[in-house]
């Protein structure tokens, strides 16, 4: 069996590497020539910890990146409780903090140890159809036309996914009014690797450790900024939480709205999607990539069913398509809990008074559960 797959970001290449590992034919088709530096999502789940576990992969993640086992809960300056990861199930009672361009050149470089022809870098797919029983993909790289022909496709390209539009799977969803800012800085708190959440009167203010001494903000915003504001982002970071970033080396910058979109189906015929190719959830939480990887786990999983059972090819995909829906549902309302929690109108006694409690009994073990992903349908609680 050999199987295509369309993306080679986090998602894209953990599949590969475990497609490889599990004795199938495999190319990787990423139309970008090198890993973009921006350090867009930065945590590592246990969920995921797990699976790299299981995949041999995971000693480099935990060379580099930094282990965050517990986080602060503030209401406006003052605070309200802490959230421990410690209480989680072992092994990884903890989550992870590593820039994504990193997580992207580990996965890379386990990927050509396995199988340097795997990954094709600057492939831009043009067309997909499914004829005879075979998926046809064709592809430019360098001004040249390429032809692939594989048994299957698996789309991890993105929210503007080439194998979602090719087979017109409609992509459902909303975006919602929240914007917010975020920024990495030269890191100038106490918190060391400790999280911090502001649920301040005039919105939220995330704050997570990374490696390297840096620290990333995330302030929500009344509107959306098109060109982000560094001036901006640390007045209203001062406002909220009384630390001033001002004379602190910033390395990235950026805006972002919020859209919970997903497909209709994530199998058509020889065509599967996984990752923000299928769905797109809020990234308050820092919840999207990692659902990615559970898309791909469950992907092998169904894979190496229809490889010794190929009559039951159509079944297995749907069994696949209904179950990654339904996880990727509750993502989603766990990352919108995490959205509403942080709205300026959520700032009212009743919440704050609701989270006190909570902070402060043992239901804040069930917080932490929550928030490192535990208990999603066939996931371990």
């Amino acid at each position: 069996m050999d199987i295509t797959i369309v993306g080679g970001g986090p998602v894209g290449l953990y599949l590969a590497i475990r497609f490889v590992q599990n004795g199938f034919s495999c190319r990787v088709l990423e139309k970008r020539t090198e890993i973009d530096q921006h350090s867009k999502s930065l945590g590592i789940h246990p969920v995921s910890l797990d699976l790299f576990d299981q995949s041999g992969i995971t000693q480099p993640f935990l060379r580099y990146g930094l282990k965050i086992e517990s986080g602060l809960a503030f209401l406006d300056y003052k605070l309200a409780g802490e959230v421990s990861f410690r209480s989680c199930p072992p092994p990884h009672a903890y989550i992870l903090a590593i820039p994504q361009w990193k997580t992207e050149e580990i996965l890379e470089n386990k990927l050509r140890d396995l199988d340097r022809t795997v990954l094709i870098r600057g492939a831009e797919v043009q067309d997909i159809q499914e004829i005879n029983n075979r998926v046809e993909i064709s592809y430019t790289q360098e001004d040249e036309k390429h032809h692939l022909s594989s048994d299957y496709v698996i789309g991890c390209d993105g929210k503007h996914s080439v194998v979602r539009n090719s087979c017109n799977i409609p992509f459902e969803g909303n975006s919602y009014p929240d914007t917010y800012m975020m920024g990495d800085f030269e890191d100038n708190t106490e918190f060391g690797n400790q999280a911090a959440v502001y649920l301040h009167k005039k919105g939220l203010v995330e704050s997570f450790p990374l490696p390297s001494g840096q620290r990333r903000w995330v302030v929500k915003t009344d509107h959306y900024f098109e060109t982000p504001n560094v001036k901006k982002l640390t007045e209203e970071v001062f406002i909220r939480t009384g630390y001033h970033l001002g004379s602190c080396e910033n390395n990235m910058l950026s805006s972002f709205g919020v859209q919970h979109l997903m497909a209709k189906t994530f199998a058509y015929g020889r065509m599967v999607l996984a990752g923000d190719a299928a769905h797109i959830v809020s990234p308050i939480g820092g919840q999207g990539m990692n659902l990615g990887w559970l898309d791909a786990e469950a992907c092998l999983e169904t894979f190496l069913r229809i490889r010794y059972s190929p009559e039951r090819q159509k079944s297995e995909l749907q069994k696949y398509s209904n179950q990654q829906r339904r996880i990727a549902q509750q993502v989603a309302k766990r990352a919108n809990m995490n959205m509403v929690l942080g709205r300026k109108e959520s700032a009212n006694i009743w919440i704050r008074n609701g989270l006190k409690v909570v902070l402060n009994s043992p239901l804040k073990h069930l917080l932490a559960r929550l928030f490192t992903m535990r208990g999603l349908g066939r996931w371990p609680v």
